[in-house]
């Protein structure tokens, strides 16, 4: 069938609908690697009661903003959905599925968002990769919306040093049992942590790291879930470290600002152009007696924080995380181990920040948060976002309470994808 392109949403996908029947306005359906007003020739691969999905066959009416993508792989791999428009579009097309999630959910018309652009290419310093020992060895990442794998030689967003390490595990040739493999590369790319997952015992990191000299640790994981329970220590010590010495298994990551303990299975931003970028944006201008950095991770936003207030309070659930937050954080820092509901709880009615920054994963704050977070009345808070559906939930229940937005800020950590990173700065 034909379909005209009315625009993109969030996930990547384009919208179209099907032609409209008696029963009503047409389906909607969603297809990926389109661009908004185009005509395409498609095919329906799922149907739901509410909406479809769709494969396009053929572009009949291309976009004049469509270009041709710059890795071989995109279109079959699942990381990549924006490679067939140039970068200035991407921007412009997450600026305005953003401004529609905040006009739709939160009630907010917001024209004034200011975009911080990344370099487009080589940006990642985090990549996780899929390896199987049979029928054949193959490193690769799974193909869209499969398990099925498909083999890659190189990742044009991930950082020079990672494409290099995914060369020389081809070199390699064997898997030794690890299912998947992560490499998580410092600031310069000067430092490679490996982290292995499966029933690996280290001997491919071990082997790894004689092929690339960056490599300054190696973590095996057994279990590919989700639990990280480190086993073994390091086969080989970070840089730096003296003899005899029993170092975090991690590497040091160095910016502009701080310089950060990260240990293996611990979060930290995967851009590493604009990590400086993300934390001046949510420090400056900001003083006082009292900041609460709230999902603290190892501490990104609170080492910085404390030079300009009396005391912060950072409070970080993961065990792992919360370890280099503890590690990282200056003697004003209180680190606080807890979920950010437990720890606004246990303080409702005895603390009174200046500041509150909040980080959360992808599924937002949620209700209790949002209400325990407007009980503390703290005059400023800042939302450091990673998906807009949820933020524009949260926002809604902040605004209701007396707050307003004063800056919206579009941080573009993941180019080439539907991936997007806000700031918002709130005032009540």
């Amino acid at each position: 069938m034909e379909l005209t392109i009315e625009k993109l949403v969030y996930g990547g996908d384009g919208l179209a609908r099907l032609p409209a029947d008696e029963r009503g306005p047409g389906k909607a359906v969603f297809l990926p690697f389109v661009l908004p007003g185009e005509r395409v020739e498609a095919s329906l691969v799922e149907q739901k009661k509410g909406f479809a999905r769709a494969r396009v066959e053929n572009v009949l009416g291309p976009s004049p903003a469509r270009i041709a993508p710059a890795c071989v792989y995109f279109g079959r791999c699942g990381g990549c959905h924006y490679q067939h428009t140039g970068y200035e579009h991407q921007l412009k097309i997450k600026v305005d599925i953003l401004r529609e999630n905040l006009r739709r959910m939160a009630k907010v018309e917001l024209e004034d968002i200011e975009v911080h652009a990344s370099l487009p290419w080589n940006y990642r310093n985090r990549t996780r990769l899929q390896l199987r020992a049979s029928p054949g060895f193959t490193v690769g990442y799974f193909k869209l919306n499969s398990h099925e794998l498909m083999p890659i030689k190189e990742c044009p967003i991930s950082s020079p040093l990672i494409n290099r390490a995914i060369r020389e595990l081809w070199e390699i040739g064997r898997a030794e049992g690890v299912e998947e493999i992560e490499f998580f590369a410092n600031a310069d790319d000067s430092q490679l942590l490996v982290e292995t997952y499966g029933e690996g015992d280290g001997r491919l990191g071990q082997s790894l790291s004689t092929l690339v000299p960056e490599v300054c640790g190696v973590a095996v994981f057994p279990d590919i879930s989700g639990t990280r329970a480190r086993r073994g220590p390091p086969t080989c010590a970070p840089q730096g470290a003296g003899e005899g010495a029993r170092p975090p298994l991690g590497l040091t990551y160095k910016t502009r600002q701080a310089s950060y303990r990260v240990s293996a299975g611990a979060f930290f931003q995967i851009n590493r152009h604009l990590t400086d970028e993300l934390v001046t944006l949510v420090t400056t201008g900001r003083s006082g007696h009292t900041a609460l950095d709230l999902y603290a991770g190892v501490g990104l936003f609170s080492t910085v924080l404390s030079r300009k207030f009396d005391r912060v309070i950072a409070v970080e659930s993961s065990p792992v995380s919360g370890a280099d937050l503890q590690s990282n954080s200056p003697a004003n820092v209180k680190a606080v181990r807890g979920t950010a509901e437990q720890y606004l709880e246990k303080v409702s009615g005895k603390l009174q920040p200046d500041l509150v920054v909040v980080d959360p994963p992808r599924s937002g704050l949620g209700d209790s948060v949002v209400q325990r977070l407007v009980s503390l009345g703290a005059p400023r808070v800042t939302y450091v976002s990673c998906d807009p559906a949820t933020l524009s939930r949260d926002l809604r229940g902040l605004l209701k309470s007396g707050y307003r937005v004063e800056q919206a800020h579009l941080v573009d950590l993941f180019p080439q994808t539907y991936h997007l990173e806000s700031v918002f700065h709130l005032l009540r």
